[in-house]
């Protein structure tokens, strides 16, 4: 007998239709319950939902957890201090702001802890700096910005920290939690603005959760790809008990039931805010995880280059990121023997005129290669897409971010191999496994050689005369030769910055800072702050185009109240000249093109930097000039050099979009 749903067919079949069920209760209105029984289930209901309720409420009050956890009402203590000790155990030296009242309380604290706490004028460039920082140093660079406008002025920050893979941890102040949603002053949405920027976002609700939720942030900031977070604190959880008390609870005794049901429910509020504040927590740092190539990956990479005549590597920022030092990555690429272009804060990685790096003519090489290994290097606009591979070439590709090392792979090319992992423990292995392997010494010679054919190219650009002021090319060309090897060089720019990164090269490895794919003026300031901050026995030499240094002429404020001597050279060629090239010739107008040609150096030595003016009549002083403003800035002095410069036609053609 078959059953179905515990029920035998036979049983089934006896049963009455429901329809005559019901006909049969009709007609016997005493088989009914008495009507006397529904109201005490109906009391037992409501009963229940009333106590469902009550524990509910007594939960979001957080009453179950103050019996276990009492509050020190008599403490001064505040949240800032739980702020300022994660920071601390996590290795943080800078903390970067602009000072607001809802964050007061943690930069206090930062400055007890011995953090070095530097305000800037304007908070895009504390964020700019903490980028610099984190790209420098291997750890996450801290920014703290009041909330609404102060965090708002930040967003640009944010995404080309983002785009860059720069773990930078944002700290905000916000509205008091009680008053969320209320109207208090510069009281926005925060969370839902920062949510599609940041990797990890979190609002602290109450003190104790302070260091729980930076220890899971700085451990976000630094896993898988490395990206910003952030945190926003609540005016209420930084500041000591007896003030919050002040402001929430009314010092006069409430009237009625009302009042008294009021008061009763902010004291248990607070109470909630402070509960366990104070009690020990960790604060280190928590593992990271970071994903890593497999064996099987790596040797397959092996064989396949193994086999190759003419392979290729293009090196990009994430190749520098932690564990691997630069060098023992650099040991890596000289063990591998194979030519490699360089991009990004990968750099600098053979120091200068390494017979393995190829600076020009990438398109033309890569057309030409037969195995290419894109070590963090990714089919972006920078490699046209991917058009520029190939479709003979088999390509190796490895990258932390899959969505990013697929990128374009159905239009325009295709990986032979793509590995998800880090870049630098991936190098490090692949020469390992092709130890002894070494390739025909034509294919580097054909290379370098198409690199000394473009050199003199520039050197025949330079020697042009223009319509007026200094040939841009030669102003560089004496930069190359002028700059010291302990430099770091921070570019921020367009024409002037791009004619540069053809001519100027980084003497090692993280010594090269750029806003990244992003492609972000204004980043310059923020830059040379951090890194002067994190290497102060190094050179810091800022390449500005004329366009951008306005976004950071009055971060000299900044650099004269810190004694930060840090060296600006403005290519000063009275335009936004990168649109220019573009715009004129297609649409036939120059138009919100046109600059003057200002006297910045002036302008920086009001707010008390020194300034210098290199032009035509100074042509044959430049290197002069330059040795002037170094020893300046070994004085202590922040340095403005004007550079008055023509156009060439350097970089006819160059994209503007």
């Amino acid at each position: 007998m078959s059953k179905r749903g515990g029920t035998s067919r036979r049983s089934f079949e006896k049963q009455p239709c429901p329809f005559s069920l019901r006909c049969h209760l009709m007609e016997t209105p005493v088989a009914a319950a008495p009507a006397g029984d529904f109201f005490p289930s109906f009391l037992l209901l409501g009963f229940a939902t009333l106590v469902a309720a009550l524990l509910g409420a007594a939960h979001r009050l957080g009453l179950f957890y103050q019996l276990m956890h009492k509050v020190d009402k008599a403490s001064i203590r505040h949240g800032g201090e739980n702020v300022a000790a994660v920071l601390r155990a996590h290795g943080v030296r800078f903390l970067f702001t602009l000072v607001g009242g809802h964050i007061s309380p943690l930069l206090v604290a930062c400055e007890k802890l011995g953090i070095r706490v530097v305000d800037t004028r304007h908070e895009v460039t504390a964020v700019f700096a903490a980028d610099a920082v984190a790209r420098l140093t291997g750890t996450v660079g801290v920014a703290a910005v009041t909330a609404g406008p102060g965090l708002t002025n930040t967003v640009t920050a944010v995404k080309n920290a983002q785009i860059a893979q720069s773990p930078v941890l944002l700290l905000g102040g916000a509205a008091s939690t009680l008053l969320q949603n209320r109207g208090a002053l510069q009281a926005i949405d925060q969370m839902s603005l920062f949510r599609p920027l940041c990797k990890f976002c979190a609002s602290v609700q109450r003190v104790r959760e302070i260091i729980p939720t930076l220890r899971a942030a700085m451990a976000a900031a630094q896993s898988g790809t490395p990206g910003p977070v952030f945190v926003e604190l609540p005016i209420d959880v930084l500041y000591p008990y007896f003030m919050v008390q002040k402001e929430m609870v009314s010092a006069k005794p409430p009237k009625g039931l009302v009042g008294q049901g009021v008061s009763w429910y902010l004291e248990n509020y607070l109470a909630n805010l402070f509960a366990g504040a104070w009690e020990p927590q960790p604060e280190g740092p928590l593992p990271l995880d970071i994903p890593q190539a497999s064996p099987q990956q790596v040797q397959r990479c092996v064989e396949i280059l193994s086999r190759a005549k003419r392979p290729l590597v293009l090196l990009g920022s994430q190749a520098l990121l932690p564990p691997t030092p630069s060098d023992k990555l650099r040991v890596a690429v000289e063990t591998l023997g194979v030519p490699c272009f360089l991009g990004g804060m990968a750099r600098g990685l053979l120091g200068r005129s390494h017979p393995l790096h190829i600076r020009q003519n990438r398109s033309a090489a890569l057309k030409k290669a037969d195995v290419v290994v894109l070590a963090g290097t990714v089919c972006d606009f920078r490699l046209s897409y991917g058009r520029v591979l190939s479709r003979s070439s088999k390509i190796i590709i490895v990258n932390r971010n899959r969505k990013e090392m697929l990128m374009n792979s159905d239009m325009f090319w295709k990986p032979q191999v793509a590995v998800q992992g880090d870049v630098g423990s991936f190098v490090v292995k692949l020469a390992q496994g092709l130890q002894g392997q070494t390739w025909a010494s034509d294919w580097a010679e054909e290379l370098r050689q198409a690199d000394r054919q473009k050199e003199q190219t520039f050197r025949e650009k330079a020697s042009m005369p223009v319509a007026e002021h200094l040939n841009p090319v030669r102003v560089l060309q004496l930069v190359e030769e002028t700059l010291p090897d302990n430099s770091i060089l921070v570019v921020d720019g367009g024409d002037f910055v791009g004619t540069a990164a053809h001519l100027v090269q980084p003497r090692g490895p993280l010594r090269w800072l750029d806003p990244g794919a992003f492609g972000t003026l204004g980043v310059g300031a923020g830059f040379a702050l951090g890194a002067k901050l994190c290497q102060p026995e190094a050179e810091v030499w800022c390449l500005f185009g004329d366009g951008a240094f306005g976004y950071s002429l009055i971060e000299f404020d900044t650099f004269v109240r810190h004694k930060i001597p840090v060296m600006a050279l403005i290519g000063n060629d009275a335009g936004w000249t990168q649109i220019s090239r573009e715009q004129v010739p297609c649409l036939g107008s120059n138009v919100a093109c046109g600059l003057a040609y200002t006297g910045y150096h002036k302008a920086a030595m009001g707010l008390g930097a020194q300034g210098l003016l290199l032009s035509r009549e100074s042509e044959d002083q430049v290197v002069k000039v330059l040795h002037e403003a170094q020893q300046q800035c070994q004085g202590g002095h922040p340095v403005v050099v004007n550079i008055l410069i023509g156009r060439t036609d350097f970089r006819d053609g160059s994209i503007a979009v």
